[in-house]
């Protein structure tokens, strides 16, 4: 019997998100999630703001990676980063909200490529992620759970 992929998708995403205190604590939500593919956001509090005034890198960093994480653990198969890059293309200041959009571009074998585009609440890209993931045993949920 086949077990419906958005269910295990949106199972998934939860038990993650209910694991992963670092997310919650930098007021990351998930926004939505589906195979293949998660959409987060974060807003920028003047914590996260560097010696520039502008939002940290390693906090949209943060941001993508986590996102990365949801999509690629999204078909419900324990998923790590292999390797990751990110292009830092404009400044992101205080008050703002980011969002992160996570996209499956191939999934081979035990492992995959994401991208995830990353943008201002002006719906400007602030920021560009490539994530290379790695199939580890194991699933983020037991597949039983879910109908």
């Amino acid at each position: 019997m086949h077990k419906d992929p958005q269910a295990l998708a949106e199972a998934a995403a939860a038990a993650m998100y209910e694991a992963d205190t670092c997310s919650r604590w930098l007021g990351i939500t998930v926004e939505a999630v589906r195979p293949g593919y998660a959409r987060l956001t974060m807003p920028v509090r003047n914590e996260f703001l560097n010696g520039h005034g502008i939002c940290h890198g390693g906090l949209m960093f943060t941001l993508a990676d986590s996102t990365f994480a949801f999509a690629c653990n999204s078909h419900n198969i324990n998923t790590v980063a292999a390797g990751c890059s990110i292009e830092f293309l404009k400044p992101v200041h205080g008050g703002d909200v980011l969002t992160a959009e996570g996209i499956e571009q191939t999934l081979s074998g035990r492992h995959g490529i994401y991208d995830i585009r990353v943008t201002n609440a002006a719906g400007e890209v602030v920021a560009m992620f490539r994530g290379k993931s790695a199939h580890i045993k194991g699933h983020v949920v037991s597949p039983d759970t879910v109908a």
